[in-house]
């Protein structure tokens, strides 16, 4: 019964997928990022959903090709630049077989960013895909949280089953991480008390539920981005109190063996998880001093190559940051292409709060464009311990910034457009 429910619910969903293509986006999104089809446990668990509905959204731009409007500049470049070389690094790719089928997974991404650039337009779409990002992520924030509290923090929070970007215990702690800033956007722009609410209490359980993960990349990363929100907080001396003492009461509901776990950060010459790290990231380094322009190509992570690049020829794994992840993967090209995406999307947000300030239609943008700051910190320093540099998420987060950028910077007379255009698209804005 279970199998079925899901695949009516997702397949349900392709009539208005082909009569509003964005719809597409947004299914495809919360298929991709919840994995729905992971909690059947027949036919339903294997079924490609996300590419029924991919396949669907784009005989539906075939059919509403006036609701397609690609927008072309810095960032929508560089996310075509950015596949681009790795098809070209895939050609040179150490380990052809194993990089082929990478490949066609990343290609699929990046294909479908695209398509969420071309079709989410209005300030309803853009927030409509937040929504999805939220509650598929915050769905585990929740349940890992509770279970954080229930176990007094004694064991690991870990994301849905399967081979997913959040299933082991780091990766959902970054997800959350970068989440909970989007969280706290939405209560500002809801009306709903209830619904307000409920949302900071999402918030309160992921912040557990990343705790609860032992991950101690993503206490860093929490480190981290205290930090950036205390100093762009104008309300220092409030912030600064609220964290004292809420922090030290968070960690201190933790068990001994939590505190233990981060306090081998400062010895991590001893941990064989640490170690591992460093001997991949050695060897990813050294692969691209050797091939500094395609670098080792998709999985180079194999015996042979750490016996011709690694320390340690018998520490075999895989890169563990994405900044190492791109550096050996795709060579010093790649890295500047992915590195260069960043600072353009901060720049962006830069200039989407400038545009917004004295602009009360547009104060919403400006408190986006904050939240998505503070979310890429987290992906920035989080990704430092995690293999994610392909995963959507960002990606989607980088375009919901891109389309919003485009609304405050396009005026009046583009807002009027996608006011009239909605109408006969059955979108709201």
């Amino acid at each position: 019964m279970r199998d079925i429910a899901i695949t009516l619910v997702i397949l349900g969903t392709i009539p208005v997928v082909l009569r509003y293509p964005w719809i597409g986006v947004l299914v495809f999104a919360w298929v991709s990022i919840f994995s729905p089809h992971r909690f059947a446990w027949g036919f339903a668990y294997g079924f490609s959903f996300a590419m029924a509905i991919g396949v669907t959204t784009m005989i539906s731009m075939l059919i509403n090709w006036k609701q397609v409007r690609f927008p072309v500049n810095v960032i929508t470049v560089l996310i075509i630049l950015l596949p681009i070389w790795m098809s070209v690094t895939t050609l040179f790719a150490l380990e052809p077989s194993e990089a082929n089928v990478k490949w066609e997974t990343v290609m699929k991404v990046f294909a479908f960013v695209l398509v969420a650039a071309s079709l989410l337009h209005t300030r309803k779409q853009l927030e409509a895909m937040l929504w999805v990002v939220v509650l598929s992520i915050g769905f585990y924030g929740v349940k890992g949280g509770i279970f954080t509290l229930l176990v007094g923090g004694g064991e690991k929070v870990y994301g849905p089953p399967g081979e997913s970007f959040l299933s082991d215990n780091n990766g959902i702690s970054v997800a959350l991480i970068m989440t909970i800033p989007l969280m706290y956007y939405l209560t500002t722009v809801v009306s709903s008390r209830w619904i307000r609410w409920g949302m900071f209490a999402t918030m309160l359980l992921s912040g557990m539920a990343v705790l609860g993960s032992q991950s101690r990349g993503a206490f860093l990363t929490v480190l981290a981005m205290l930090l950036f929100l205390w100093l762009k907080s104008q309300k220092k001396f409030v912030l600064g109190f609220m964290l004292v003492a809420l922090v030290p009461l968070a960690i201190g509901f933790m068990p001994q063996k939590w505190v233990d776990r981060m306090q081998s950060i400062e010895t991590y010459e001893s941990d064989s998880s640490s170690m591992g790290r460093l001997h991949t990231w050695h060897m990813m380094f050294n692969l691209a001093n050797d091939r500094p322009l395609v670098g080792g190509g998709f999985e180079p992570y194999t015996p042979r190559t750490f016996a011709l690049y690694g320390p340690n020829p018998n520490a075999v794994h895989s890169a563990h940051s994405i900044y190492f992840q791109i550096l050996g993967e795709h060579g010093y090209v790649g890295l500047g292409l992915f590195l260069s995406l960043g600072i353009a999307c901060w720049m962006v947000s830069r200039s989407l709060i400038r545009e917004s300030r004295n602009r009360p239609d547009y104060v919403w943008a400006g408190n986006l464009a904050r939240a998505i700051q503070v979310s890429l910190v987290g992906f920035a320093v989080g990704g430092v311990f995690v293999n994610i540099a392909y995963w959507e998420l960002p990606y989607y987060i980088i375009i919901v910034l891109m389309g919003a950028h485009r609304l405050v910077s396009g005026g009046a007379p583009y807002a009027r457009r996608d006011a009239l255009e909605s109408k006969s698209t059955g979108v709201v804005t």
